[in-house]
């Protein structure tokens, strides 16, 4: 009988160095494609050689998923080790990550996947509660089952500095970009888990980005009693981290989380939505 369990996720969780090694995650990268070359996320290429590489050069940057065969070669290392392996893929509306998955686990055995039906670190916010109850000796059962409940209680959402990444990779209108730029627009992006990751446009900020988020912010935390304050990510596609920490504080003014976590969002992430992206990432209760 096998008693080691490892925990894996998609490299689009976004949960940080920090909370990796607290919870000893394996990270299986996507590939990011740039022109005529194809780039492992996380390892050999970051958000801003993709953004300058659309100033420059036009070069719009497309993902990837991971194929059977691949996880299939990813995970064979770690049960040949003894391992069951728990992995958490990116949401199944948004990619063919989690389908590919359950391909190479039934082939292989010993692997449980569960569909995160998000992205970035609202999937994060699921491996992390996976590694608690690990790190707490929970069964491989109860941890799938607990985690899984948790699904549709992540909040997820995400503001838009722009939408010219959106509309080069045919994701609105002509009409909507020259809308949103105009009227000085920043659209906020919900994610819906009952379309296992699907988004559609939330409420739309009207002015400069730091004035956006402040509204975006109080709108998502104000007032609201139904929130678990454990944890809270804000992930961005920022150059610094200034904005986010500026946020930040604003954050813990409206709500008292014990931990928050400032991460930067894989290229998988930033390649849809552009540079200067943030959102404020929690569960609900």
């Amino acid at each position: 009988m096998r008693t080691k369990l490892l925990l894996s996720a998609d490299t689009p969780c976004d949960i940080g160095a920090e909370l990796q090694k607290r919870y000893d995650v394996q990270l299986f990268s996507l590939h990011i494609l740039l022109g005529s070359k194809t780039y492992t996320d996380g390892l050999d290429i970051n958000n801003e050689a993709l953004y300058d590489a659309w100033r420059k050069e036009r070069l719009l940057p497309k993902t990837a998923a991971i194929n059977p065969e691949e996880y299939i070669n990813y995970f064979r290392p770690f049960i040949e080790d003894g391992f069951e392996i728990l992995h958490i893929s990116l949401g199944s509306g948004l990619s063919c990550c989690y389908q590919n998955a359950v391909i190479a686990a039934s082939e292989l055995g010993h692997v449980r996947v569960i569909d995160s039906k998000n992205l970035s670190s609202g999937f994060g916010h699921l491996v992390c509660e996976a590694g608690e109850r690990i790190n707490a000796g929970y069964s491989l059962d109860q941890i799938v089952g607990e985690v899984e409940a948790l699904v549709p209680m992540v909040s997820a959402s995400f503001v838009l500095d722009t939408l010219e990444f959106m509309h080069a990779g045919g994701r609105c209108s002509n009409f909507a970009q020259l809308g949103a730029t105009l009227m000085r627009l920043k659209p906020s992006i919900e994610v819906l888990q009952s379309q296992c990751g699907g988004m559609v446009v939330g409420r739309k900020y009207i002015g400069k980005l730091d004035s956006a988020l402040k509204k975006y912010v109080s709108d998502q935390l104000k007032d609201r009693t139904d929130i678990v304050l454990d944890r809270a990510f804000i992930t961005h596609t920022c150059p610094d981290r200034a904005l986010p920490e500026e946020i930040a504080e604003l954050v813990l003014k409206l709500q008292p989380f014990r931990e928050l976590h400032i991460t930067r969002a894989s290229c998988t992430i930033g390649s849809h939505c552009g540079p200067n992206t943030l959102g404020v990432l929690f569960l609900r209760k």
